[in-house]
């Protein structure tokens, strides 16, 4: 019974009271409300987001720093020893022929094994409709550049990936950001009037656990996308990278599962559920597949084979599904205490979204709390956040920063929040 009240007190449920006992904490009680669904103008706009999210980003690299604002998870939290031997067993097994045998697409190997696990998410695709790539990210950049030309108009999320940002920037075209809630993900009303309006070549969209939100659509609206995509002939990239870091009892149905006419372009990656650093990625790019396979053969030529035939080798043996639900259960415990560390520390009137999925927290500040200004004070003290205008292409959301609860342990997590609500504080207008 004791060892329970100090899981609920340390979790932010219960606080205890010098002879008297224990209450339900007046935080708990008062749960902060959920950010507001985006409302980005309906105009579409060229971007200039590179050098901001690039500052940022080199803030992550120093391991003093307690990363709230990396887009990684907790390395440690990932079979790689057990990965290494199936990496050295495959470069000892490779000929001279593997080196043509698996240009792009792709080892054969891996693509069935990628084919097999869409099975479980309800989706038939095909290994040859399958390019493996050097992490999603090239997966995301070849679908952009197989779809689009400078000046095309490319539909996204707001806020959105800010590495869909800068692809978007780099290639010269013009984005379209449509209202995104932060539980049930893109809103399609605004999204068929933007179709209806605008001559979109693209739509670049993440389904499950979107970063920065963690919104995830529902088997139902993910439907009617494909759907409404479909009738304006418009291709659908979509980032899924976190679609196996779910906490529910089954997986979001895939974009495949309902694509009849090969327009979705699906991109995943090993790098956030089970191999970081390897860079293994993957596109099933439907009727786009052999443009997107020349596309790789001109950028990188291939993806490091060893890898491929390690992680394919790995993937053959089984584990991978009992990586995943450890993997959830922690992510999941992880969420629980970092939304108890926001209710202890952070001053009243936040919101916060509470993804079912994923490893990471949109946080809107109250006070008027300037995100760029929270981010620089926060770094001089050792803590790094991703803050909000980095995420959007006219740098709105100046008011919101996400939080990674993935990478951080409980306790430093605790301990960074703990600076962010004493800097909050101090910079409330």
């Amino acid at each position: 019974m004791l060892r329970a009240f100090d899981v609920l007190e340390s979790a932010g449920r219960i606080e205890a009271r010098p002879r008297s006992g224990y209450y339900v904490s007046a935080h708990w009680a008062q749960e902060p409300a959920e950010p507001r669904a985006s409302r980005p103008p309906v105009s579409s706009t060229r971007l200039d987001v590179s050098e901001l999210v690039f500052e940022v980003l080199e803030a992550v690299r120093d391991r003093q720093v307690i990363p709230l604002g990396s887009a990684f998870p907790d390395p440690t939290l990932f079979p790689l020893v057990r990965l290494a031997r199936h990496l050295a067993a495959s470069a000892r097994r490779m000929s001279p022929w593997d080196t043509v045998q698996h240009l792009p697409p792709g080892s054969l190997e891996l693509r069935r094994q990628i084919s097999r696990r869409y099975l479980r998410h309800g989706a038939r695709v095909s290994p040859e409709e399958i390019i493996i790539t050097s992490g999603a990210l090239e997966a995301l950049n070849l679908s952009l550049q197989v779809l689009t030309r400078p000046g095309d108009v490319v539909v996204i999320e707001s806020p959105a990936f800010y590495g869909c940002l800068q692809a978007i920037e780099v290639r010269g075209l013009r984005a379209v950001e449509v209202p995104t809630h932060p539980q049930d993900g893109v809103d399609l009303p605004a999204l068929d009037r933007v179709l209806r309006k605008h001559p979109v070549r693209a739509c670049w969209l993440m389904s499950s656990f979107q970063n920065p939100l963690g919104s995830c659509l529902s088997d139902v609206a993910r439907r009617e996308l494909v759907r409404l995509l479909a009738a304006h002939d418009v291709p659908l990239i979509d980032d899924d990278v976190y679609g196996d870091l779910y906490f529910g009892r089954k997986p979001p149905a895939t974009s495949k599962s309902f694509d009849k006419k090969g327009l979705v372009l699906h991109c995943g990656s090993f790098s956030k559920s089970l191999a970081p650093g390897y860079r293994i990625g993957w596109v099933a790019a439907g009727r786009y597949a052999q443009a997107l396979q020349r596309r790789k053969m001109l950028s990188t030529l291939a993806t490091s084979i060893p890898v491929q035939g390690g992680l394919a080798s790995y993937l053959d043996d089984g584990g991978y599904e009992k990586v995943l639900k450890g993997l959830r259960r922690e992510l999941m415990a992880r969420q629980t205490a970092a939304l108890a560390a926001l209710r202890r520390h952070l001053p009243a009137g936040y919101a916060v979204a509470r993804p079912e999925g994923g490893y990471f927290l949109w946080v809107q500040l109250a006070g008027g709390v300037d995100a760029i200004e929270l981010h620089w004070r926060a770094l001089a003290r050792g803590v790094s956040i991703a803050p909000g205008p980095i995420f959007s292409a006219r740098r709105q959301f100046r008011d919101c920063v996400r939080l990674n609860y993935g990478h951080p342990s409980p306790a430093d997590f605790n301990s960074g929040i703990a600076v962010l609500g004493d800097l909050a504080r101090t910079l409330r207008q």
